[in-house]
């Protein structure tokens, strides 16, 4: 309660489909104190799947419309022209809304800034001409908009801010909150292995679906250079995939590895599985090229496995010193880290130790307060 008036904060999680998506949602009201911040009741538009992973809290309404359970179409028909009414009608003072891309018309609204294609330069030019590019250059436009005429917008990364603004403007109102990562990694023990280059088997994963800038194909490249080399190396692609980027990961992988002696796909793992197959690897990989915060990236860091990165993006913003990196659209780059993080073992060891404690800045809990505190400037500043 703020001078003396009940507070309502609206959630619009309807375009949360993402594990990450779901993730911020869960983390943001799993963790934190909305009433320490003066708000009294805390309204979620979502999906019953994701409402129903919601903990239970006095403070909190879940709305489920049928719309959100229907087509896309019927999801912006219903954020466009119902989601407003519906906000209204609980009396909210301020709608959040984890999507920029939003049709929304609600003041006063805060947007969060999760899609990175759109801004990043010469990246939406890899899907060529057709739907896929279409579609990025309708959420182009969205965004813009929303982010434009916003009370505030969160970004995830100062690298995502700063691109941003290089396309909108500078925004007049906007803050860095980044996500969380959850305990389940945190608490997740890896321990290292010494002479890594001496082990009979050497169990590299990359974690994330197939897209045009994720670079799969370049590891899979880059992994049997280093077999060429004598090195029993092994890859898992965890997170399957489909359309343009699996069809060149599947052939690369027939032209590396026709027999399926050291490439794996593990097309779906589960939240409640990935910290084991990351716990029992022994280098994690991350070489995309276009990221707004990586969540992968983070559990790997929180898990205290050696990375090899991509020198792109935010990730040394996020991995700082706690990583070997390089050139994900070079294979030979993705090669000589690897190789690098294998033969060195002190290098491994330390870069998996600085990882690890970087990871314990992202925490849900942070991330839950300092949204709701900029919440509820933000409905200061409206009144």
């Amino acid at each position: 309660m703020i001078n003396n008036k009940i507070i309502k904060i609206g959630i619009d999680a309807s375009r949360n489909r993402s594990g990450g998506a779901k993730a911020h949602v869960i983390g943001l009201i799993s963790d934190g104190d909305p009433a320490f911040h003066g708000i009294d009741e805390v309204h979620v538009w979502g999906f019953k799947s994701l409402l129903d992973s919601l903990p239970a809290k006095p403070w909190l309404f879940k709305h489920n419309p049928v719309e959100l359970e229907e087509s896309l179409l019927k999801q912006i028909l219903w954020q466009c022209f119902k989601l407003q009414k519906e906000a209204k009608l609980n009396e909210i003072d301020i709608l959040f809304t984890t999507d920029a891309s939003t049709f929304s018309s609600f003041s006063p609204m805060v947007v969060m800034s999760q899609d990175l294609i759109q801004y990043e330069p010469g990246m939406m030019k890899i899907y060529g001409w057709g739907k896929a590019r279409l579609s990025n250059i309708m959420k182009l436009i969205v965004q813009n908009k929303a982010m434009r005429s916003a009370r505030g917008v969160i970004f995830l990364t100062k690298y995502s801010m700063n691109t941003v603004q290089k396309v909108t403007g500078i925004l007049k109102n906007k803050v860095v909150i980044p996500h969380g990562v959850g305990n389940l990694f945190k608490n997740t023990i890896h321990f290292p292995k010494e002479n890594l280059s001496k082990q009979q088997a050497i169990k590299c994963v990359y974690v994330s679906n197939t897209e045009m800038y994720k670079h799969q194909w370049n590891v899979v490249k880059a992994i049997a250079g280093l077999r060429k080399k004598g090195f029993p190396i092994q890859l898992i692609l965890a997170g399957g995939g489909n359309g343009a980027s699996r069809e060149m990961l599947n052939n690369e992988i027939l032209n590396s590895d026709p027999s399926k002696e050291f490439v794996k796909i593990v097309e779906f793992v589960t939240p409640q599985q990935m910290p084991a197959l990351l716990s029992n690897s022994d280098i994690s990989i991350f070489a995309s090229s276009c990221e707004n915060l990586p969540v992968t990236l983070l559990e790997s860091m929180a898990v205290g496995l050696p990375i090899a990165s991509s020198n792109l993006g935010p990730m040394p913003e996020v991995l700082q010193d706690g990583g070997v990196y390089f050139d994900p659209m070079d294979h030979a780059s993705i090669e000589l880290a690897i190789e690098e993080l294998i033969k060195n073992d002190d290098t491994r060891l330390q870069k998996a130790k600085k990882a690890k404690q970087l990871a314990e800045s992202y925490s849900w809990t942070s991330c839950s307060n300092e949204t709701w505190n900029f919440l509820v400037k933000n409905i200061k500043t409206y009144e």
